[in-house]
């Protein structure tokens, strides 16, 4: 029986991804794990591999598209099957939703939605739409390999929606207080200068969704509001989380009033050619989305020590010498190497906060962050702590040239406990760093600066380099990130240690 193949998460953070290619065509015969098409996610250009034996019968998107995950892009089955039912589905958005497999709370939650989010969501509204109801019946067909979602909620029509007064956008509502909105929204929502408390939700159970908001920048409105009527009654007005509660002279909430001024500006060009809007990339929409949330959700604080790199400086120099043609060792190699020694010696830090736990790894992998063109990955070197310097130095080479050319696989992108980001090739002398979730701290390297130093009540010329220390205070306190980063500069200063 033929069935709709869905776009499966490639990637720890996607959300969506583009199509750059299809290996296969139409009428292609197919078995488990063979490779049909290569998608750009957020971080990388992924393989997207078949879990099932059949013919691909139908191409349902084209190279170039963007694709949300589980959206449907090919439909598999024998060859000679009639597909045109499946078609018709998958283009009225009848697949089921992400391949990926829930494993917690958090995991199960819809799109951008926390455990606690999900929990408190309210309950769907009772008018489902003809596709849902499908899906309610058990009609619609599955997409392989992945779990139907719950039908979600349509908005009401003109008629059900009570009516009120002045339009105002009432707040997504939440059981706990707190605003639903997906990490998209609110990003969108800062850059736009949009208070989400004053629009109403079009995604499941209310929740606020990137359309929402662009619908508002564009001048528009969400089309959620509530319609003006002759009784001057009108639900949220005054009373909702969108409204401030005080209202003006001529009964309109203040807030909404000035929600009006701020489109009204966006809408009055400053200039002919004065700016270009750029579309952001797949990529750079997640890293936006990924680092406004850790900032957010992450109690940082930082931790900075000046550390004596003449040793180090000396101890490379020596490496490379014996080493000769089979290869050179950087200073981001040792000090990939010291921070991985480090975390063994303070295991406390080699963790992340897991639902009001801190969850310690027994192994140490280590992220290092690689500038690519519209952004950034951050490769991950295994087991750091148990391989030599040259093994580090050559497997770092080969990541990072993956890296720009997108082509690192998804366990290559994934798992690291601590990562390491240096832009001290680049003149930066000190800088502090967003941490990684789930990671628990990132260290901040900077550039190797000559300054005069006192060694033995003489000055002396010196090389000093900042290394700068963001911890997660949920796991690290001030104490242990200080213990930790004794260890590394010990580590540092006295690199002979590392080759040990």
């Amino acid at each position: 029986m033929a069935q709709i193949l869905g776009l499966p998460k490639l990637s720890p953070t996607m959300e969506e991804g583009v199509l750059v290619r299809w290996t296969k065509k139409e009428g292609d015969k197919v078995s488990p794990g063979d490779l049909i098409a290569e998608v750009e996610t957020d971080k990388a250009n992924m393989d997207f591999n078949v879990e099932d034996e059949g013919v691909l019968l139908k191409l349902l998107v084209k190279e170039g598209d963007t694709v949300k995950l589980g959206a449907p892009v090919a439909i598999i089955g024998k060859a000679g099957e009639d597909v045109t039912a499946l078609v018709e589905t998958a283009k009225g958005g009848g697949a089921p939703a992400p391949a990926a497999k829930p494993t917690s709370a958090s995991a199960a939650a819809p799109e951008g939605m926390g455990a606690e989010d999900s929990a408190n969501a309210p309950a769907a509204q009772k008018n489902p739409t003809s596709s849902e109801q499908r899906a309610a019946q058990g009609k619609a067909p599955a997409v392989s390999g992945q779990k139907a979602t719950p039908p979600r909620a349509a908005a009401p029509s003109a008629a059900q929606r009570p009516a009120a007064k002045h339009p105002t956008a009432s707040a997504a509502p939440a059981a706990s207080g707190k605003l639903l909105a997906s990490p998209l929204a609110k990003t969108l929502a800062i850059e736009l200068g949009i208070d989400l408390r004053t629009l109403t939700g079009s995604g499941p159970g209310g929740r606020i969704v990137e359309r929402d908001v662009r619908q508002v920048a564009e001048g528009g409105g969400n089309g959620h509001a509530s319609e003006p009527s002759s009784d001057g009654e009108g639900e949220g007005e005054g009373k909702g989380e969108g409204s401030s509660g005080h209202a003006d002279a001529e009964g309109e909430p203040q807030q909404t009033q000035a929600i009006a001024v701020r489109h009204a500006r966006q809408m009055v060009p400053d200039g002919e050619g004065d700016f270009e809007d750029v579309p952001a990339s797949n990529m750079r929409k997640r890293i936006a989305a990924r680092l406004t949330e850790a900032k957010r959700d992450v109690p940082h604080f930082y931790l900075m020590r000046k550390l004596d790199a003449a040793p180090l400086l000396a101890f490379r120099g020596r490496l490379n010498e014996l080493l000769g043609d089979r290869g050179k060792v950087s200073v981001n190699d040792l000090i990939i190497k010291a921070v991985a020694l480090a975390l063994r010696r303070v295991p406390e830090c080699n963790a992340s906060w897991e639902n009001d736990a801190i969850r310690r790894y027994r192994r140490v992998h280590v992220g290092v962050a690689v500038a690519i063109e519209d952004g950034l990955v951050t490769p991950v070197v295994r087991d750091a702590d148990q391989k030599g310097i040259g093994a580090i130095a050559a497997e770092v080479k080969d990541l990072a040239e993956r890296a720009k050319k997108r082509g690192l696989k998804g366990h290559e992108i994934s798992g690291s406990t601590f990562t390491v980001s240096n832009l001290g090739m680049m003149g930066v002398e000190r800088f502090t760093a967003i941490i990684n979730p789930p990671e628990s701290g990132i260290l901040a390297i900077g550039a190797t600066v000559d300054e005069p130093v006192i060694v033995k009540d003489q000055i002396v010329p010196g090389k000093r380099m900042t290394v700068t220390m963001s911890c997660d205070h949920r796991v690290i306190d001030g104490a242990l990130g200080a213990r930790w980063l004794q260890a590394f500069a010990e580590l540092f200063e006295k690199p002979e240690s590392l080759a040990l």
